[in-house]
This record gives structure tokens, sequence and C-alpha cells, in this order.
């Protein structure tokens, strides 16, 4: 029997670290979760230590480290708090995976220090590839560590291009469920609510991603991700809304023929895919009945109502710091909506403003991103406030 392969969960208490977490448990025999972190869900930091009793913990609230540290004081646990110590936790070197489901901008840090480290990224994080694509790209490449995409929509298309011996991409087809608000007016989507927007038709997602999958940037962000991950042109990345979320994605190939990945909208497939890589695994999870299954319906996206999309192939074009531009400002935006703050239809209109004056830099280093990060999310603020 191999050894079991010891997974580092950075945002296990987010959605796909909870159903990552369902995946290890499903094979202890295969999978051991190493090291868990969050970043404010304490509670439930505390129960999944106190279940799978990794080898340590860390809290990225630093006012939180007391409290976990007392909690699990009866076990052999390692407790750390602080942005630095979720980057130093992925170099140990029993590590043998890591799984970044953090969300965010924050993701970035620690994905890059786990590359350095030379440990297979597992990435959810689609963040990590949007702000600094190119840098992770030539991380990866320079530390020769794979990157295994976790997106359903990535991970399909990964799939299709298993066995295919570097035959030539055409096209890449993402498809997008069109979120809650598909047929919504543009007059509609200007009264929308965040408890609407909030209700996915498909998919059980964390709420920043939901609020992002209801305005079309999540599938904006995928646009990017897919050009970082497969080498392919933005003209080359294709979006099509498919309402039923049975086909993940496909690929087009040079000979005209179309490979799709099909399956259950359900994240821990992706998952256990990732980690179990090149080799499929039985699991426990619902099967696609075709006879339940007699429509599958495909639309061209409405940019004109779902305007991120096209600011998100825009900043794809312009390339530099523009998409790290766009990630901050839509992280501000995300939250103020959440928050009642600002309307759905303001997100965009804040975001594009923010592409127009934040400084554009063609060639950024690590150290330009997160002044990049810091400027645009001061300038979202200053646009919401005056929209106030």
């Amino acid at each position: 029997m191999e050894q079991k392969k010891r997974i580092a969960i950075l945002g296990s208490t987010g959605s796909i670290g909870t159903q990552a977490l369902q995946v290890i448990e499903e094979h202890p025999e295969r999978y051991e979760a190493y090291i868990l972190t969050a970043n404010n869900k304490i509670d439930l930091l505390i129960q999944q230590a106190r279940k799978f009793l990794p080898d340590a913990v860390v809290i990225a609230n630093e006012s939180k480290y007391c409290e976990l540290k007392e909690a699990l004081a009866d076990l052999p646990i390692k407790v750390y708090a602080g942005a630095k110590a979720l980057c130093e936790v992925v170099e140990s070197q029993s590590i043998d995976m890591v799984l970044t489901a953090m969300v965010g901008y924050a993701g970035l840090r620690p994905t890059m220090a786990a590359i350095r480290a030379g440990k297979p990224i597992a990435l959810a994080n689609k963040e990590t590839l949007v702000v600094a694509g190119e840098l992770i790209n030539a991380l990866a490449n320079e530390y020769k560590v794979p990157i295994l995409p976790v997106d359903s929509e990535h991970s399909a298309i990964f799939q299709c291009l298993a066995g295919e011996m570097n035959n030539p991409i055409e096209k890449i087809i993402l498809t997008a469920s069109g979120g809650p608000f598909r047929t919504c007016t543009k007059a509609e989507l200007a009264h929308v609510t965040k408890e609407q927007a909030l209700k996915h038709p498909n998919w059980d997602m964390g709420a920043k991603i939901t609020i992002d999958s209801a305005s079309m940037m999540n599938k904006g962000f995928e646009v990017i991700e897919a050009k970082w991950l497969f080498g392919v042109r933005p003209d080359q990345i294709e979006v099509v809304i498919h309402p039923q979320s049975v086909i993940h994605s496909m690929i087009q190939f040079e000979d005209s023929s179309v490979k799709a990945q099909l399956g259950m909208p359900d994240m821990r497939l992706p998952i256990q895919y990732a980690f179990s890589y090149p080799y499929r695994i039985k699991s426990s999870f619902d099967r696609l009945d075709f006879s339940q299954c007699n429509t599958l319906t495909f639309e061209k996206p409405d940019v004109e109502r779902f305007r991120n999309l096209a600011l998100a192939y825009e900043a794809l074009k312009r390339g530099g710091n523009m998409a790290c531009i766009l990630n901050a400002a839509n992280e501000v935006v995300n939250a103020a909506f959440l928050a009642d703050r600002i309307g759905f239809l303001d997100m965009s209109d804040i975001i594009e403003k923010t592409m127009s004056q934040a400084q554009f830099i063609a060639k950024p280093t690590y150290e330009d991103y997160v002044a990049t990060d810091n400027e645009a999310r001061k300038i979202a603020e200053e646009l919401i406030g005056n929209k106030r």
C-alpha cells in the first residue's frame, strides 16, 4: 500500500475546503489532511482539527490565535496565526500537495511560497492566476511544479486533454450556467437584491464566488485563468451559456472534433481528480442519469447586460497589471454589494472606472502587483463613497 498523500488545505472552512475534506474522509487510506487553515471561521476550524487531527492549523486572523490554541491544547496539533505563517506552513517537507482554496487575492503569496517549496498545486483560488498569471507560470516552470486545476470548468478541459499527446487546441469552450439572472432585463438587474443573487440555480458555493457568478465576473476570471493554464490566446477562449451545468467545458481541436466532460454539478469530482491524478478512483458521488437529462441548451452570453465578462476580456487583452486592477476592484465591489452599499449594476460601473484610473504597468513585478492591488482598492472605495 502506498503512503497516504499528505494534503495542505489553504481555506479548509470554505466551500471548496469543506468538500475537499469530504473527499479525504471518503478515502482515508489514500489521503491525509495534513495542514488546515482558515481566515476567520475559528469554530469550524476547531471542529475540523479535532476530527481530522492535522499536523498543524493556521488562523490568518491573529486576534483569534489564543482562542484556537486553547481549544486544541489537549491535542498534539501545532497552532499558528497570521499571513506569514500561512506562507511558512506550506513549506513543510512532509506535504505532498497544496490545495489553494482561499478566497481572493489573499491566496497569491501562500501559493507562491508553496511553488517555491516544490509542492504540487491543486488550484481552486482562481484569483492567483487572474492577478499574476505570468508570474505564477514562470515560478511553476522554474521549480518544475505542476498546477492541477480544481475549478470545474478548467478541470473539465484538463480531463479532455488527457491522452491527447499535445494535439493543438483550436478553441476552448467554457460553459456558464448564466446564474440566477440569466433572463432578467437590464432594468430588472438594477433592482436585484443580494438575497436573490446568493441563490445560484445549480452550484453550492461561498458568498463571494456566488455573487461573482451572478455578475458573470467569475466566468471572466475563468477566461483569464484558462489562458495561463492552457497557453491559449484570448480569441481562442469562448464562453457559452449552458443553464443545465451538465457539460462542464469543451475543447475544439484543429480537425474540428469537440471533446466535452460531463457530470453532475458537484465540486468533489474535480477536487478528487486533482488529488488522484493521473488516476481515477471510485467515488460515492451522484451519477448523471441521461434518462432525466433530456434537454441541453446553449446560448451566447449577453455582455451588454453582464459587462463584467467584457471587462475581463479587455483586461486579458491589455495584459500587464490590468487583471490585477480588475480583481482588486471586483473584490471591493463584491463586498460592497453584499453589505448593501451599492446596487448590482453599480459593480460593473465601478470596476470599469477603476480600470481607467489605476496606473497601468506593462511588465509588473510582484511588488508592482502588491502596489496595484492597494491602489485599485482605494480607487474603488472612493468611487463607492461618491455614489452614496
